[in-house]
């Protein structure tokens, strides 16, 4: 079903499930260029349920990954039955807002506020600059409310040492998703403890509400000079800045690609990225060796992800896979198939290029990257045997889809090989534990200290920020802690060589620290890039010339005495986030939650049991035998909660089990030296309905585990802090910046 079809089947679905009361109910007008006031009276609270909504907003914000996410109503953004909306976003605003002026009192206050293509952005932008400007916060945005990348967002909101920067997206999430990360003055996306600051502020704000009955939130105007569009559009958004920054990292050598004679193709989903990538190409004068696919931003995301089927009724309805590329999912007879690269039509848009030719995928936000190549059927054998997913392209090519802890180790062993850091220095990497076990391999056979943290690009922004708080205390044995517990030294003056995630996305760290005007320094920027990883990858393959990345890779493998090859992940999801009949939506979540957290509590339960002394590792084994019989847990060596989840460690492998912090879903991840031995846990484990048997109640009792999740939130809390960087930020002089 061609595209345009597609999304007026969404409109469809969301027409017919919107009351009457709610389309002609704005509350406020929110497109209402002028200066006004809204009061928000206790009737207003009531009728639009705020509470329910702030009780929901607040769990997510205590455990979110990357900025609090939900559903929208696309047609109807005022709709408060779904988790992002006007008035949430209001309230929301004004938080972080007074949580701002609160610590930084008397001072002036400037940041900025970004956005991709998703439905709604520019309305919820407005809000954001217009109320901010009426406390006094003066915001930086493009003309017109043009879109810019994530990274470029974080990039200048440390490079200008700003209080911080908003951005809206809700990364490679559906269509109908949305969402506000929150970036602080490092440019790096709030922990929850900076969220609750001001969350707090909301829940205030909501009882003076209840107390007084009614709290007025004024709106500047829209043309107020708080909101600036100057600044960007004579700093060129930042592109020449960033450019500068390239230029001293992965652009400062661009001779193997400017000599490369194919071209490489940039997959740019949804179209955010190609105003300020091009320019970032053209200015590198490698313009040329690229082509673009999906240049025209597009919040439907050109129809990639979407599909329709019938339900019980035989009508039609829309299901969104996403844009996570990687996605697996089972058709009609049960065979294998990757939903989200069948709907981009690779069969017919590469039939024209040669073999060897690859695809760059970058997410809407432009912050991940997915590598694809088109391969010989020839070489399927060989494909299989390097645990490379594949699509069938045709009778003689197959699509390569290279998992991020495929492609970036291919890319962290070619940055080793071509970075600046001189042997003064220590280097290391950062990853997430549920990335693959490969890359700890592959540090330890070069002698690479690598540091493992919880979920999240915000992690490993802590990492590298509680480093730099040592350097800058002339720490002579600068160590840290990973999440397991291990702490990893590092010497006087380390550099990080590369830090990235299975989800896709990647950072390299500077040969030396990266300064802002201010003259703070960062080993590494605080976001991740899909640009940058774009640049890089590209040297990469230019590099390899006639050589396929299955050939490489597997050289990778050989040359680093390399054991866990594989590396598999079950997404399960307990609910259809697609559907638009939002109490069912809401009913679905919640009972899908309760499945994710009974799933998770029963995993975390033997790890905190073990670290409290309650249970012997020999008991955790025993549960876990006499709960899952088909398995073998004879040389799990430890189970150890990993700030958001609970990884098992084997002699041969790893299995995590990990609770999505947004959504009613589970994630199980796998890394070893058998595919199907790793497949085979990870679906047994990550689908167990979580019930105790005889066995586990026997070590473990109900209280015990009762209120395990909530003491697993003060451990997490306990590592980001530990060490933590507790550097004071002020706000600068802006006038120069603003002039």
């Amino acid at each position: 079903m061609e595209r345009n079809k597609l999304e007026q089947l969404l409109f469809k679905s969301i027409e017919e499930n919107t009351p009457e009361s709610i389309k002609e109910d704005r509350v406020f007008d929110y497109n209402n260029k002028d200066e006004f006031t809204f009061t928000l009276t206790k009737e207003l609270v009531q009728k639009l349920d705020l509470w329910s909504w702030f009780k929901s907003y607040k769990k997510e914000a205590m455990v979110s990954t990357a900025g609090i996410r939900g559903p929208q109503n696309i047609l109807y953004p005022h709709d408060t039955r779904f988790p992002i909306n006007t008035i949430g976003v209001t309230l929301a605003t004004l938080g972080k807002a007074l949580a701002l002026k609160d610590k930084y009192q008397g001072k002036k206050l400037l940041k900025l506020c970004g956005c991709e293509v998703r439905y709604n952005s520019k309305i919820y932008m407005d809000i954001i600059t217009r109320i901010q400007a009426k406390q006094g916060i003066t915001t930086i945005i493009p003309k017109d409310k043009e879109t810019m990348p994530i990274w470029l967002a974080s990039f200048l909101a440390f490079k200008y040492d700003l209080v911080g920067a908003e951005y809206i997206t809700s990364s490679h999430g559906i269509s109908v998703k949305n969402a506000t990360k929150d970036l602080n003055e490092q440019g790096s996306q709030f922990l929850p403890s900076e969220s609750m600051a001001f969350v707090d502020k909301i829940e205030e704000i909501l009882n003076t509400v209840e107390k007084e009955g009614a709290y007025k939130i004024e709106f500047s105007a829209r043309d107020d000079s708080k909101i600036n569009e100057e600044v960007l559009t004579r700093l060129n958004k930042g592109v020449d800045l960033y450019i500068e920054y390239l230029k001293e990292g992965v652009a400062k050598d661009l001779e193997e690609i400017k000599n490369f004679n194919k071209k490489i193709i940039i997959d740019n989903v949804g179209g955010c990225s190609y105003k300020t990538t091009s320019k970032i190409l053209e200015k590198l004068n490698i313009e040329d060796k690229f082509v673009w696919f999906n240049i025209e931003e597009d919040p439907f995301f050109h129809g990639i992800g979407k599909y329709a089927y019938d339900n019980k009724e035989g009508e039609k309805y829309l299901y969104d896979w996403s844009l996570d590329v990687t996605v697996l999912a089972k058709d009609k007879e049960g065979k294998n198939y990757f939903p989200v690269v069948e709907s981009m039509n690779y069969s017919e848009k590469l039939k024209d290029y040669p073999t060897g030719t690859v695809s760059l995928i970058t997410d809407p936000d432009h912050d991940r990257l997915t590598i694809v190549q088109k391969d010989s059927i020839k070489n399927l054998d060989k494909i299989k045997k390097n645990g490379i997913d594949y699509s069938i392209l045709d009778d003689k090519s197959v699509l390569c889809i290279y998992s991020a802890n495929q492609a970036f180790l291919m890319i962290m062993n070619y940055w080793a090989k071509h970075n600046n850091i001189t042997d003064n220095h220590k280097k290391f990497i950062i990853k997430t534990s549920a990335s693959s076990k490969s890359w700890d391999e592959w540090a330890k056979n070069n002698n690479i200290e690598c540091i493992n943290t919880p979920v999240g690009f915000k992690e490993i922004a802590n990492i590298c920020k509680k480093i730099e708080a040592q350097m800058l205390n002339g720490v002579k044995n600068i160590a840290v802690y990973d999440v397991f517990g291990n702490r990893v030294e590092l010497g006087s003056s380390p550099r990080l060589l590369f830090a990235g995630e299975e989800s896709g996305g990647m950072i390299v760290g500077a040969s030396e620290p990266i300064k802002s005007h201010m003259g703070r320094i960062a080993l590494a920027m605080r976001e991740k890039s899909a640009s940058e990883a774009i640049i890089l990858s590209s040297n990469l393959i230019a590099s390899l010339k006639d050589k396929t990345l299955c050939e490489h890779l597997e050289d990778i493998y050989n040359t680093n005495n390399i054991t866990a090859r594989f590396d598999t992940r079950q997404d399960i999801s307990y609910y259809n986030e697609s559907e638009m009949n939002i109490e069912k939506l809401k009913r679905d979540k919640i009972e899908g939650e309760a499945k994710r957290t009974k799933n998770d509590t029963f995993y975390l339960a033997l790890a905190l049991g073990i670290s409290d002394n309650k249970i012997t590792l020999d008991n955790a084994k025993e549960i876990l035998s006499s709960t899952f019989k088909d398995l073998n847990f004879d040389n799990l060596t430890e189970i150890t909660f990993c700030g958001d989840g609970t990884y098992m460690n084997f002699t041969d492998k790893f299995v995590e089990i990990r609770p999505s912090g947004t959504d009613a879903k589970t994630k199980a991840y796998a890394g070893g030296a058998d595919r199907e031995e790793l497949t085979e846990y990870g679906v047994i484990l990550g689908n167990y309905e979580g019930d105790k048997n005889q066995t586990y109640l026997k070590y473990l009792d109900e209280d015990y585990c009762k209120n395990i999740k909530e003491n697993s939130l003060v451990l997490y809390r306990e590592y980001t802090d530990k060490d933590s960087n507790n550097t004071v930020f002020a706000p600068q002089d802006y006038s120069r910046l603003l002039k």
